[in-house]
């Protein structure tokens, strides 16, 4: 039995079949992702996704759907399935499915009269090419099938509408045709592994709208191309398979590459093998180097997202090999900033004055797996780099004092992971100053680094200057940040200390190398564990501090303000699982297995097999923003991995 398996009853009730998506991708950063009906509910949802660098640094829609009819004596029935105004959804295919499984590939069962058929859907790895593959499991008569591509050529933000522009040229190719809507967009090249019937029928479709736009309350409607359909019969027992790419294939190499990629997959029959391939998702190559996307499907490339999601979706995958490529670019992408100040075009935020910090933490975690010679040998150099650039006061936004604390300003714009602002740019949250996680993680970092060249008599000198100030700072933290109340204040300018109580103290708790004692990291571990801990992570903020919003939902404005407000972050479960374990060791795996549940449940919610950006921070925790979030995927892995290691 599959461990992603719907049977009909789900998937012909709209209410519970929507909102379940699925996401496909190149590894690339193009992508396939719409509902488990094929149904689209996003602007951002459609069948084939891609970049196109040439254009501009967002991804964009070419091809939205494919509609499917199977036609039998003579009477025709459409498999599509798409919303129109009033709450009308039409040809209404989805009454035709009996069964959908996405074990290794998105597979969907249908049954038309004595017509059973499976469609499977499968991304080319690094590739802008998508194959579908039918498959007539039964028929008794003849049986022919025709296909209506729903064309957009748009930004994936932007929304089409029917206008005189719009190109309606194609020519034809081996099985297909090649088209293209607008100049500078590459063609897309539509083929069949069977020669089929093309008839040029050219309409626009106009006013299907996405849902969960309206429910952001962003525009929602749009016009649609459809040029035509392509007709071909099929017999019992054949597959028939559809390529859309960018580039034209040879048709009888499509079984072969399906083949192939099917090899290539690692077969969801498990949370733990859910994870692992959601994880490979997220990873990216394009001619600038190796990176992790932050979440699809509309995050791009952030160095801090990348850096907090690199250890978990890489090494806790067993996956080092990837890690060391991907840093290899972040390394040579930082270095670059700390020798010039110049941003990254690729890499957003590297900027920001916690991106070292959190890019030591990840060398950290690769230390555990390779040890220090290898580490030292691929790192150490960039390591002491980072380091002396801090100490040196170089960092633009990263002041050094003498009791070792790092100070920062961010009262003119976010500079932490709890990013939200104001129309203009001012932070809702204005964390300035000194602030918790950004000190935790540079104690931490000192302290490795001692560890690591421990052994190197002609890094004495380096350690000398590295104790001397973790040798205050330990305490300077104690003092600035641990209140009566026995939690960690979140930041503190000034005379000003926030009481807010926040999720970032358990990043100073679960760290290897913690300025807080055993008693003082389960003094925060119990308040974090009482006021902030639910079934999908952590609470950005207390339900009992001022300003508390649970829910994630309303306006784009509502929105932002409620981001950072109370809904939950399941990547910081991978901090409370460090900390809960240092605290109670053994004694505490069962806690942290039994936390992991929530997260199973949610395999067969929202994004399929993978994690939502947030949940709100009230029952049912509902997940929301993006569909399947880096962080949260790498910060669940870690805590597996490490009731892995702690099983054995």
């Amino acid at each position: 039995m599959s461990y992603l398996k719907f049977d009909k009853n789900l998937m012909i009730n709209l209410e519970q079949s929507l909102p379940k998506e699925m996401l496909r991708t190149n590894q690339s950063g193009a992508y396939h992702c719409t509902t488990i009906v094929d149904c689209n509910t996003r602007k951002q949802h459609g069948l084939l996704v891609i970049p196109i660098p040439e254009m501009d640094d967002d991804n964009h829609v070419l091809l939205s759907s494919l509609d499917e009819t199977v036609i039998q004596h003579g009477a025709p029935f459409n498999l599509g399935l798409h919303k129109y105004g009033g709450n009308c959804y039409s040809p209404n295919g989805h009454k035709y499915i009996r069964e959908f499984d996405c074990e290794t590939v998105p597979r969907t069962t249908y049954r038309v009269g004595g017509v059973i058929m499976t469609k499977e859907k499968i991304f080319i790895s690094h590739e802008n090419r998508i194959l579908i593959r039918y498959t007539l499991v039964d028929a008794h008569s003849q049986t022919i099938l025709q296909f209506r591509p729903f064309l957009a050529f748009r930004n994936a933000n932007d929304l089409c509408v029917e206008n005189g522009m719009a190109s309606r040229d194609y020519h034809e190719i081996t099985n297909g045709i090649a088209t293209c809507m607008y100049p500078g967009y590459p063609t897309l090249v539509m083929q069949f592994n069977k020669k089929p019937e093309f008839i040029f029928n050219p309409n626009w479709y106009k006013g299907i709208e996405y849902i969960k736009d309206q429910e952001r309350g962003i525009p929602y409607r749009e016009d649609l191309y459809v040029p035509g359909y392509f007709q071909l019969e099929i017999k019992k027992g054949e597959s028939i398979i559809f390529s859309a790419g960018t580039s034209e294939a040879e048709p009888e190499l499509f079984a072969d590459m399906y083949a192939k990629e099917i090899k290539s997959r690692t077969p969801r029959t498990s949370f733990y093998n859910c994870m692992k391939n959601c994880a490979k998702q997220f990873y990216v190559t394009n001619a600038h180097g190796r990176y992790l996307l932050a979440g699809y499907p509309w995050f791009k490339i952030r160095a801090r997202d990348e850096m907090i999601a690199l250890p978990g979706t890489t090494i806790s995958v067993h996956h080092r090999p990837d890690f060391e490529g991907i840093m290899e670019t972040a390394v040579a992408a930082y270095r670059h900033f700390m020798k010039t100040g110049e941003l990254d075009h690729v890499m957003q935020g590297i900027d920001l004055p916690d991106i070292p910090l959190w890019q030591m933490w990840a060398l950290q975690q690769y230390y555990k797996e390779a040890g220090a010679e290898e580490t030292i040998k691929r790192y150490g150099d960039f390591i002491k780099e980072v380091l002396d650039y801090i100490i040196s006061n170089r960092h633009p936004n990263l002041e050094l004092n003498e009791a070792g604390l790092l100070s920062s300003n961010g009262k003119a714009k976010p500079i932490s992971w709890m990013d939200a602002s104001y129309p203009g740019g001012a932070p809702i949250i204005p964390r300035t100053g000194y602030l918790v996680e950004f000190n935790a993680l540079w104690y931490n970092d000192l302290m490795f680094a001692q560890a690591l060249f421990a052994d190197k008599p002609e890094e004495a000198e380096n350690i000398k200057k590295w104790e001397s100030i973790t040798n205050h700072l330990k305490d300077s933290f104690i003092e600035t940040f641990l209140n009566d109340y026995g939690y960690l204040y979140d930041y503190v300018s000034g005379l000003f200390t926030d009481l807010s109580v926040r999720p970032n103290m358990i990043i100073a708790a679960g760290l290897d190398y913690s300025p807080l004692d055993r008693r003082q990291r389960r003094s925060v571990l119990d308040v974090v564990t009482r006021e902030l801990l639910t079934p999908k992570g952590l609470r950005t903020l207390s339900p009992k501090s001022f300003g508390y919003t649970p829910c994630y939902l309303g306006s784009p404005e509502q929105r932002e303000y409620a981001y950072y407000q109370g809904s939950a972050r399941p990547w910081l479960m991978g901090f409370y699982a460090d900390a809960y374990s240092k605290v109670f060791g053994m004694s505490g795996v069962s806690f942290i297995e039994r936390m992991m549940i929530g997260f199973e449940d949610e395999m067969t919610q929202g994004c399929i097999g993978s994690l939502s950006e947030l949940y709100d921070g009230n029952p049912p925790f509902t997940g929301r923003g993006a569909v399947s979030f880096a962080a949260n995927v790498g910060g669940v892995l870690r805590v597996l991995r490490q009731l892995k290691n702690l099983n054995l």
